[in-house]
């Protein structure tokens, strides 16, 4: 007997010995939602690709009191992926693409970036296409508020002058990528995208209550409107999306039953499709990532996890699968303030626990403070520089502490635990001082290093060579800086203004991200360089001739 059918066998036989307060306990973990008048979540647990459990919890609709059911229909953001990453793999089996395939074969308006990008590289998210929200966003676009359709993603994409780095060589989450393969999708197929994923997905598995949304304007019965909480009142917090791919799929917890149970009992695509969708991606240098085709491989208190979440407005959704224990949970919320992975973790707990290890304490074990004199203290405060992904932390020695500034308002003080090692709270990275250097060590992941650097300090005067009209053609934006009460201020179309915030030479703190200033071989300012999250190295040219008041 293989070691995964044990294992399922294994999980089968608790089911059958399953103590009968399991409801009870999954009904606690979602206890919050229960109160009048709040949004809330439908969850489902799948054994062995049938539904053992669906539970609803909260209302679907707030002007109407319309409460959920388990055949609410949602919005699963970014949980859409792994079925356009189906699509395409659908296709490759159907010969109609290849995932190897030069993408400007089916998207020829793309630029040509000078390196050749694949499907299988927007598959995992290491094409190196900047992040399609993200550059609306520069360009003046209001998320989840004006309305996006697929033809204006193209627009922004087809206007790129530059990627984020050579494909292959790094992973970055793009949505891009994944409203490019829907679009593929189309034009390989001759078909529109929903067309096709209703054909070859949704109708064969029995998913009668799940599409891709590409007309924000339909009528979609029994739908969950989202929500966010603020100051204490809950608002309308719903999508405005004419594109899909990357989102818009709705669907029900119910019909992710019959999506999980095609990884057991594969019925499209076959066991070719699941082992397809469950290949990691894998960088130039050979190392493979967690990433695959629209799921991530995990692990969850010592077992292995397919997993992958949504968030679009006040949109939350989670799909969480054991696969050695044919095991899957789907947590769908309608409120932004909720994380549906973990409450997936913790009804999956209520079903494995016993296959699980042990869980870590939930109260983090007080660390003594090491008091340090104020002397030492004072010599670490000053800035400190990654030059790799431009951003900076900075701490100042105030009323005997160290504290590290958050804000220009804002610091938090830092607790000494010795050998000038730092922690911000209980539990949190532990933050290593070592001569000129800073290094932030998480619980998990990679530490990051920092150098010590002198801070900028412009004068009125310097900060003048500053000011000017900067234009992208790459978003179609005019960016005005302007000098006002003696620091820089960022101007741009449908936001408020943002003050710079000095960093090193040249370069500023933005609410849109850290800025350099770039200038010619007789030192005037020629433009500017911005670094953006998701978009990278963007430039900006000041325009000359166009004068800026400073009011």
């Amino acid at each position: 007997m293989s070691s995964h059918l044990l294992a399922a066998v294994v999980a089968l036989l608790a089911f059958a010995q399953a103590p009968p307060d399991r409801q009870a306990r999954v009904d606690e973990i979602f206890k919050e939602f229960t109160v009048p008048g709040s949004p809330g979540c439908t969850v489902a647990v799948y054994q062995d690709g049938k539904t053992v459990l669906s539970r609803a919890y909260g209302m679907a609709n707030l002007d109407h009191d319309v409460p959920l059911a388990p055949s609410s229909i949602f919005h699963v953001a970014s949980v859409s992926k792994q079925f356009t990453a189906a699509a395409i793999l659908l296709l490759a089996q159907d010969g109609k693409l290849t995932l190897d395939d030069d993408i400007r074969k089916h998207l020829p308006e793309l630029p040509d970036f000078g390196k050749r990008i694949t499907v299988r590289h927007l598959l995992h998210h290491t094409s190196g296409i900047r992040d399609q929200w993200s550059l609306l966003g520069l360009a003046g676009w209001r998320y989840s508020n004006d309305l996006i359709t697929d033809d204006d993603v193209l627009w922004v994409l087809s206007r790129q002058k530059d990627l984020n780095f050579p494909p292959g060589e790094q992973h970055l989450y793009s949505n891009s990528g994944y409203t490019l393969l829907a679009v593929i999708v189309s034009r390989a197929s001759g078909r529109s995208f929903r067309e096709f994923t209703d054909d070859r997905i949704f109708k064969p598995l029995g998913m009668t209550n799940t599409h891709f949304r590409d007309d924000f304007a339909e009528i979609v019965k029994h739908q969950a409107y989202g929500y966010t909480r603020q100051d204490g009142t809950f608002k309308l917090s719903v999508t405005n999306f004419d594109t899909a791919g990357a989102t818009s799929l709705l669907t029900t917890a119910e019909d992710l039953a019959k999506w999980d149970a095609n990884f057991q009992k594969p019925v499209v695509g076959g066991t070719a499709l699941v082992a397809a969708m469950e290949e990691r991606g894998r960088l130039n240098e050979g190392r493979d990532i967690d990433y695959a085709s629209g799921i991530v491989h995990g692990t969850h208190r010592g077992l292995n996890t397919i997993t992958h979440g949504g968030a679009d407005a006040g949109y939350r959704s989670a799909l969480l699968r054991y696969p050695q224990q044919r095991f899957g949970v789907a947590t769908l919320c309608n409120l932004a303030q909720t994380n549906p992975m973990q409450l997936a973790q913790r009804v999956a707990e209520v079903y494995l626990g016993d296959h699980m290890q042990p869980m870590t304490a939930t109260a983090p074990v007080a660390v003594a403070e090491v008091k340090l004199p104020a002397a030492e203290l004072a010599t670490l405060a000053g800035l400190y520089w990654n030059a790799r992904d431009a951003s900076a932390r900075r701490f100042v020695f105030e009323d005997g502490h160290l504290k590290m500034r958050t804000s220009p308002e804002q610091t938090i003080a830092l607790k000494s635990i010795g050998n000038r090692r730092f922690v911000l709270e209980n539990p949190s990275p532990t933050l290593i001082f070592e001569s000129s250097r800073l290094t932030i060590a998480p619980e998990f992941g990679t530490a990051v290093t920092f150098e010590r650097v002198a801070p900028f300090t412009p004068t009125t005067a310097q900060l003048e060579a500053f000011a000017g009209a900067y234009r992208s053609d790459e978003i179609e934006a005019i960016y005005r800086i302007v000098v006002k009460d003696g620091r820089l201020r960022l101007e741009r179309l449908k936001s408020n203004p943002s003050v710079l915030e000095p960093l090193i030479t040249d370069t500023f703190a933005s609410q849109p991200g850290v800025i350099r200033f770039t200038r010619d071989s007789t030192g005037t300012v020629t433009g500017f360089v911005l670094e953006a999250g998701r978009v990278r190295g963007m430039k900006f040219w000041k325009e000359t001739g166009r004068r800026i008041s400073n009011q």
